[in-house]
Order: C-alpha cells, then sequence, then structure tokens
C-alpha cells in the first residue's frame, strides 16, 4: 500500500530538517524505495511502521538514518573530466608557484560520497605534479552519511566503480586487488581526512582551503538554504581560491561574494569581497 500524505509530508519535512534536502511530494515512491530496506533493519514490517516508529519515539539516531537512507549518493572516478583537466594544466600550476614558500595545498571535497573524487584528486596530483613530493597535500573528505564516509576510509571499489570513469594506467600504479575488488594504495588513503559533516548544520573546525568541491550538491536545496552554505563556504575559501560545484548549479539568483570564471571552457568560481 503506498504511503499517505501524511506520511509523506511528515517524512519530507524530516528529511529537510535533518539535511535540507528538499523532496517533492513526486518524489514518494522513492521515499518508499530508499525506507523500505531501512524498515526492515529496525524491525519494521514496512515503511508504514517506520513512520509510526519516527513518530512515536523521536529517536534521533533513527532520524539520521532515514535522512542518509534517501541521500543521493553518485558519483564516479573522475567525474566530468574537463574539470581534472583544468586542475592539472592550470589550477594546480598557479598554487605551486603562489605557495611556492609554504608548500602546502588544501582542498576540501565537500558530499565526497564514497571516496571517487577525493581520490582523483589524489591520484592527479601524484600523477601530473612531481615536484609536489615533498609538499603537503591535505584533502579533506565530508559526507552525511557515515556508510559513504566507512567506504571512503576504506578505499575499497568494485570492479564497476573502477570501470566507470578510472584510467587503466591509474588503476594499475594505484590500486592493489583485495579480493574480487580494488584497494587504493595505503599511502593515498591515508592522505584524505574523512570526517561527517551536515552542510546544512554549523561547521565547526574548518581550514581555509584553496579548492573547494562542491559539485552536484546544492540541486537538492531551496534557495535560502543554497545561499546560507555558499556564504558559510567563502569563509573558508583562500581569498584568490577556486570553487567547483556541478555543471547543472549556479550562484545565480543567490546574492553570494562568488565571480564566475571560465578556464578553457571548464566554469569555476572565485570568491569577491563582501
Amino acid at each position: 500500500m503506498a504511503l499517505a500524505d501524511s506520511e509523506v509530508n511528515f517524512l519530507r519535512g524530516l528529511v529537510a530538517e535533518q539535511t535540507g534536502n528538499v523532496i517533492t511530494p513526486r518524489q514518494a515512491y522513492l521515499l518508499e524505495q530508499r525506507l523500505t530496506p531501512l524498515a526492515q533493519t529496525t524491525g519494521a514490517s514496512d515503511v508504514h511502521q517506520l513512520v509510526a516508529q519516527l513518530q512515536s519515539t523521536q529517536n534521533t539516531q533513527l532520524c539520521e538514518s532515514v535522512a542518509e537512507a534517501v541521500t543521493v549518493n553518485e558519483t564516479s572516478f573522475f567525474r566530468d573530466m574537463h574539470v581534472f583537466e583544468c586542475l592539472a594544466s592550470q589550477i594546480i600550476p598557479e598554487l605551486v608557484e603562489r605557495n611556492r614558500d609554504k608548500k602546502q595545498i588544501n582542498i576540501w571535497s565537500a558530499a565526497c560520497s564514497s571516496g571517487q573524487e577525493p581520490y582523483s584528486i589524489l591520484m592527479l596530483l601524484r600523477d601530473q605534479c612531481s615536484q609536489l613530493a615533498d609538499w603537503t597535500i591535505r584533502i579533506l573528505a565530508t559526507d552525511i552519511s557515515n556508510e559513504m564516509l566507512s567506504k571512503t576510509r576504506r578505499g575499497v571499489f568494485s570492479e564497476l566503480e573502477v570501470n566507470r570513469g578510472l584510467p587503466d594506467n591509474l588503476l594499475k600504479r594505484y590500486f592493489h586487488r583485495s579480493g574480487a575488488a580494488w584497494q587504493i594504495r595505503d599511502d593515498l588513503r591515508k592522505m584524505v581526512e574523512v570526517r561527517r559533516l551536515n552542510l546544512t548544520k554549523p561547521w565547526t573546525r574548518m581550514d581555509v582551503f584553496d579548492i573547494v568541491f562542491m559539485r552536484n550538491v546544492l540541486i537538492y536545496f531551496d534557495q535560502r538554504v543554497k545561499s546560507d552554505i555558499l556564504s558559510r563556504t567563502h569563509r573558508t575559501l583562500a581569498k584568490d581560491g577556486y570553487m567547483f560545484i556541478g555543471s547543472a548549479e549556479t550562484t545565480i539568483g543567490l546574492g553570494v561574494p562568488y565571480m564566475r570564471e571560465e578556464i578553457n571552457g571548464t566554469v569555476c568560481y572565485r570568491p569577491t569581497a563582501c
């Protein structure tokens, strides 16, 4: 039996409160599809009973699990390859020159999902930038999903995952077989700092980053939440830093202090004075 409108509205409100993610009434099917496996793990017979549990107990952990379950975790290695080509050809060489004295580059991969993005960044830096061997390269990978963060920490990917965007030469150079899967080299895995972070909640302990990847996550938020997230991101971005958002995302109409810049056909955003 399909979810009642009252159940859908309750779940939509819960997800919005937990993550800022806007679920439309037309996406009710997504709630039932994503929450059925979760209901089974909690002992509920179906999603209806799961909703009843949520309404009666206000279990914080269960609320977080529901929000995680409906979060989209689509990603792949070197997703939108032109972005990484832009990094290699223009941005990283500029940062190397600019940061030559301190020999450090800080990069934040927000909404990192299962880790393909931060590991793609690291492989690019290792493969393209031999002069960075004695530099401090800090990659912060954050996500709201504990399951995705655990996968990022492990750095183990299936055959299907490595076949989506990962060049064969990089697979051979930076991975080794782990049963039927592939394990990224420990030296790369240990270079990624993995942390749970809800973009819609207050952030703590954030450094200043030369590059921020916040791709394909803003599309799930309303205008107010987008503006708030980007305004706070501005405070973590170096004054001459770079921010990448998804190709279907924009800062237009948000009133946030960024300037759109195109580098060899690749769009990025640079912070401006508030």
